[in-house]
């Protein structure tokens, strides 16, 4: 039920969501004050959204800072990979993996793996139904991609059952019990993604470090394009950080992290 009413909030407070129902009021509200206010709502609204200095800041806001390989000094036991976008299945007939939108969390799981860091890597997430009929699922592409890379396949655990980031927190939570009760553990994902997964993690039972990945903020200044024209690739970067913060409140308010 959680799973259903998290995706139906999740649809009527998207950025989108929002401007059509401010146009919908607009256009069938009598009243001509309250529709030139919609509007304008909507106009500055979609300023603000598609604005590429505001929503980088608002990234370097909410993400954690990026962290060096080389400052790790410490060995983990398990490099915990959350699935999501590690992958990109559009024909079952592919021989082949597609980086997803957010395989950059497969990349860095590697590095900290070939660098040393980790022993082991588990990787926890499902993917859609069709999918998985197809066993395209991408945690096992993603294992896969890795054994291809070097990584010894034993080296590799996956669960394949989690649907959300606290399913994912629980399910490894049982594996690491079982198999590395007493060891140490860095979480990887999305840095837009990190403070809910940690949230969850931590109320699984899982301490881990943090590794993020997949960074959509930078800290290489502003210019007068990003700071005066708007950008359509800001206003599909601020729905997804927008996506967490409403994903992030909603886990909250469960105490789910």
């Amino acid at each position: 039920m959680f799973y259903f009413l998290s995706k139906a909030v999740d649809f009527l407070v998207m950025p989108l969501s929002i401007a059509f129902f401010l146009m919908l009021y607009a256009l069938f509200t009598k009243k001509d004050r309250r529709r030139k206010r919609a509007v304008l709502l909507t106009v500055i609204f979609f300023m603000l959204i598609s604005n590429s200095y505001i929503v980088n800041k608002a990234f370097n806001w909410w993400e954690p800072r990026p962290s060096n390989i080389g400052s790790i000094h410490q060995v983990y036991d398990v490099g915990i990979l959350l699935s999501g976008g590690l992958i990109a299945s559009n024909d079952p007939a592919e021989d082949h993996a597609w980086m997803g939108r957010h395989g950059d969390r497969v990349l860095q799981t590697f590095l900290l793996y070939k660098s040393g860091k980790i022993r082991n890597i588990l990787i926890t997430g499902t993917s859609s139904e069709a999918v998985m009929a197809a066993g395209k699922g991408e945690t096992r592409q993603a294992a896969a991609m890795l054994v291809k890379w070097g990584v010894p396949a034993h080296a590799i655990l996956y669960e394949e059952k989690a649907r959300n980031t606290r399913e994912n927190a629980l399910f490894s939570a049982r594996i690491l019990k079982e198999k590395f009760a007493s060891g140490k553990y860095i979480l990887v994902t999305s840095a837009f993604h990190m403070r809910r997964s940690a949230g969850c993690f931590v109320k699984a039972g899982v301490k881990a470090d943090l590794f993020p990945a997949d960074f959509y903020g930078n800290y290489y200044g502003v210019t007068l394009k990003s700071a005066v024209i708007p950008d359509p690739d800001a206003l599909a970067y601020f729905s997804l950080l927008w996506h967490e913060w409403v994903g992030y409140v909603v886990y909250s308010l469960a105490g789910y992290c």
